[in-house]
């Protein structure tokens, strides 16, 4: 296998990451586009490193004449370091609050092993190659590639029809579009207060908070909240 070929090998398993990490990234699921990535990419290199060592074993027993041939168990150690390593991995992931964190770290580590199967092979080029390739994928991807954020804010508010006039030229104006809307109203006696849970597909340059502190300028706004659904 020559080195463009392995390197084009990784550069479509980045693709590949990114393609399925944005998607999971846009509907708010914890492994996003740096945890597909780290994780297809890992995978690459395990399969690179495979093929070469098959490769290297037909060379040496076509070197040595037929009857002296080398026999090989291809991939039982790979195996065992593949598996064992998401015990570990497993480790650094922790739920807070209904979120989970850590996923990230847990692809990193076990890319981290891959890498080390690379290096204890003797294979150095690839086993660089997807250092740079993770250091990247770690430090700037997510600087480069901007996805936008699902968010969801509950809102209660009287006076309806003015006031969702007034959410929805706001989230217009500023470019958020509204994925769903969960509704209900209770009746206080003189008017109704309506509860509205909207989700949100927020761009990559809208804060949170600047759309939750100007909602809750407007006088109809009784409450307004960030939620976890």
């Amino acid at each position: 296998m020559s080195w463009w070929e392995s390197g084009l090998r990784l550069i479509l398993a980045i693709t590949i990451g990114c393609v399925i990490g944005i998607e999971r990234e846009k509907k708010n699921r914890p492994a996003g586009m740096r945890t597909h990535v780290l994780v297809c990419v890992g995978a690459a290199l395990i399969a690179i490193v495979e093929s070469l060592i098959i490769a290297d074993t037909i060379t040496l027993n076509l070197s040595r004449g037929a009857n002296t041939g080398v026999a090989v168990s291809y991939g039982r150690l790979s195996a065992q370091v593949i598996s064992g390593i998401g015990f570990l991995g497993a480790g650094t992931i922790f739920i807070s609050q209904k979120k989970i964190a850590g996923l990230t770290t847990a692809a990193s580590l076990w890319n981290a092993a891959c890498l080390g199967l690379a290096i204890g092979m003797g294979y150095y080029v690839i086993a660089v190659a997807g250092c740079a390739i993770v250091m990247i994928t770690l430090s700037l991807l997510q600087r480069m590639v901007h996805v936008n954020a699902v968010k969801n804010v509950e809102v209660k508010f009287i006076h309806r029809v003015e006031t969702i006039s007034f959410i929805n030229d706001y989230f217009q104006s500023i470019g958020v579009n509204v994925l769903d809307i969960d509704f209900h109203v209770e009746n206080k006696g003189k008017f109704n207060l309506y509860t509205n849970l909207y989700t949100l597909d927020m761009p990559s340059d809208t804060a949170y908070k600047d759309i939750v502190n100007k909602l809750s300028e407007y006088a109809n706004i009784q409450g307004i909240r960030t939620r976890n659904v």
